[in-house]
């Protein structure tokens, strides 16, 4: 079981992030979902916001309405 303990602040950039301030985890914009950062797959560089998986990626891109 993953024990979540500080939020860290990402810099999403282009198939990387930079981690600003260190952490165990992010919270998923659209779910609210933690996601550990050694999972962290998913994320916009434009909103500058992680997502737990693709399928939230996905909500968050019909949401805007760009899908």
């Amino acid at each position: 079981m993953f024990l979540f303990k500080k939020k860290a602040h990402i810099k999403y950039l282009d198939g990387e992030f930079q981690v600003l301030i260190p952490g165990d985890f992010v919270k998923c914009a659209v779910s609210g979902k933690p996601i550990p950062i050694s999972e962290l797959r998913y994320w916009s560089v434009a909103r500058q916001e992680p997502y737990y998986s693709a399928e939230e990626s996905l909500k968050r891109c019909i949401m805007d309405g760009r899908a």
